[in-house]
């Protein structure tokens, strides 16, 4: 009776074991667009010199939120790469695809450069079925600066990480289009 009860305890441990190691990694979605830049004098630069996100982002889970004042990091849907590196490359190819001329890079251009900094507090699900986007932008413009802050909510379609995944790059491709704008607008 002892072996029968010490070989379903080790049967256990071992599905327990074996169902936490099943990771699924995620890689946010750039949106198909024709990048149209063109060398030409008094070029239009851009500067995407840094996005940062806090500690609780930073990490490799992704995030959701479970109440208004708890979060879960995910142990096994993680980020495929760092989520700060994402938000930038992304950032800069949805920037491109929305200003045809500018030339839009993660390095320094010279002189004559604008420069943009992105510090995003909020990147995660929510328990009502919505995703949260936000944060603020800093544009360097000529040495004037202009600071804007978003929040973007959008409801997920489906339940699942895919699905949450999906909807804050669409959110964050949103914003980046809000920043497009703004660009074409003041300068």
């Amino acid at each position: 009776m002892k072996k029968w009860l010490v070989l379903v305890a080790a049967c256990l441990l071992a599905a327990c074991s074996s169902s936490g190691e099943n990771k699924t990694y995620y890689q946010l979605p750039v949106d198909k667009g024709t990048v149209q830049n063109s060398a030409s004098s008094g070029q239009d630069l851009l500067w995407v010199e840094q996005v940062t996100v806090p500690d609780y982002l930073a990490g490799s889970g992704v995030v959701y939120q479970t109440s208004d004042v708890q979060y879960v990091i995910a142990s096994n849907n993680l980020w495929a790469s760092p989520l700060d590196q994402q938000l930038r490359t992304t950032l800069i190819a949805n920037l491109s695809n929305q200003l045809p001329g500018w030339v839009i890079a993660s390095q320094p251009l010279g002189h004559d450069q604008d420069t943009l900094n992105v510090s995003v507090n909020g990147f995660h699900g929510r328990y009502d079925g919505k995703v949260i986007v936000s944060g603020e932008w800093l544009l360097n413009h000529n040495g004037q600066l202009t600071k804007r802050p978003f929040h973007i909510e959008l409801a997920q379609q489906k339940d699942g990480y895919d699905e949450m995944v999906k909807m804050l790059a669409q959110a964050w491709s949103q914003e980046a289009v809000s920043i497009a704008r703004f660009l074409n607008q003041q300068l």
